[in-house]
Formats: structure tokens, sequence, C-alpha cells
């Protein structure tokens, strides 16, 4: 069980938390390249030097607290069961990701991931970290399959396979519900489309699409 956080570590998150929220309200009102960190900071009541010490970068008010998340593949079969395929591992993640309605796979009803989503897409240097930290992503995955089974070559396709399922996943729940559905009614058969992908993933594609 992990320890509760004390005063010190509390009023820290809460820091944090202010001026990423701040953050990402002015950047999606006036956009990433027209705000500067000093009005952030004006704007969250603190001083600049404050942003920087939670924040290293501008581009870290956007994507710092969902960095973690490029690399929850990897994190799952790293701490796989023995016995436990890395298929299996990255779906009972994914699964459980679902069943708690994490923002990271698009299904928490609160509106603030997906303006971040919208921001990122729309921003190109923001594009731009998102592209390489996926990457980077899919790299870890790759050269933790490739150090168990000592072939770069197939565990870089089924690294790029496993994260292409997960990402097409998050992108149907961020495209649903831009097209008007709840976050409840695309979460009410998420864990079912969850299986179906990862079930193609686990048997291969020979008999995927066969033309008549």
């Amino acid at each position: 069980m992990a320890e509760p956080m004390g005063l010190r570590e509390r009023k820290k998150l809460q820091t944090a938390t202010r001026i990423y929220r701040v953050a990402v309200g002015l950047f999606v009102e006036r956009g990433f390249d027209h705000v500067s960190v000093q009005e952030i900071a004006d704007a969250a009541e603190v001083s600049k030097m404050t942003v920087f010490n939670y924040f290293r970068t501008k581009e870290d008010l956007v994507f710092h607290p969902m960095e973690e998340h490029f690399s929850d593949a990897a994190r799952a079969v790293r701490e796989r069961q023995p016995g436990e395929s890395a298929v299996a591992a990255v779906r009972r993640q994914f699964l459980e990701l679902v069943e708690s309605r994490d923002p990271s796979v698009g299904l928490n009803p609160e509106p603030l991931s997906r303006q971040v989503r919208q921001l990122v897409m729309g921003t190109p240097v923001l594009m731009e970290r998102a592209f390489l930290t996926f990457q980077k992503g899919t790299r870890e995955l790759a050269d933790l399959l490739a150090a168990e089974t000592g072939d770069l070559m197939l565990a870089t396709v089924a690294a790029a396979t496993l994260s292409a399922a997960r990402n097409a996943l998050v992108e149907e729940h961020h495209r649903r519900i831009a097209e008007g559905e709840s976050a409840d009614q695309v979460a009410a058969d998420a864990a079912e489309r969850a299986r179906k992908a990862f079930d193609l993933v686990e048997k291969g594609l020979k008999d995927y699409a066969v033309k008549a």
C-alpha cells in the first residue's frame, strides 16, 4: 500500500495541478504559440521560476501529466506475471484503464483530456513531440521484447502492432465522443472492442480481410 502524502507533497501536487489547468485553459483559449510562460505564472498566481520548477519547458505544460502513459505498454510487459504473454499483459492493462475510465484512454467524462488532445492536434510543435514520444514508447517496448527473445526485428513488429492497437482504440473513443456520443455510451462497449482488437493481434492477420 502506498504511503499517504504529507502536507508538503500535497501542496506541491496542488500547485502543479493548478499551473497545468491554468496553462491548458489559456492555450485552448488563445493558442499555444500566443501564450507566454509569464502569462501562465501570473494567471496561476505563482512566479515564472515556480512554473519552471514544476515544468522544464513550455511544452511540458501540456505533456508532463500524460507523458508517462506513452510507456504504458512497455510497463505492462515488464511487470507481467510468469506465463503471461505480451499481448495478454497489454490487453489486461488496457482493460483496467477502461474500467477506471482513465483519461489516457479517452473515456473520462471530464473535458480536459479532450481539450488537451485537440490542442496537440492543432499545434505542429506539439504534434511533433507527441509523435516522437509515441515512437519512443514503442521503441522501449521493442527493446524490452528483444532483450527477452533475442530477435530485434520481430520484437519491433510486435511492439509496433501492440502500440497501433492501443492507439486505434483510444482514437476510436475520441472520434465517437467528438461525433456526439457521451463518454458513458462509448465506455459501455469499450471493453468488448478492446478484446476484439487484441484478439486480432493475438491471432495474427492471416485470415483478416481475405478478398473474395
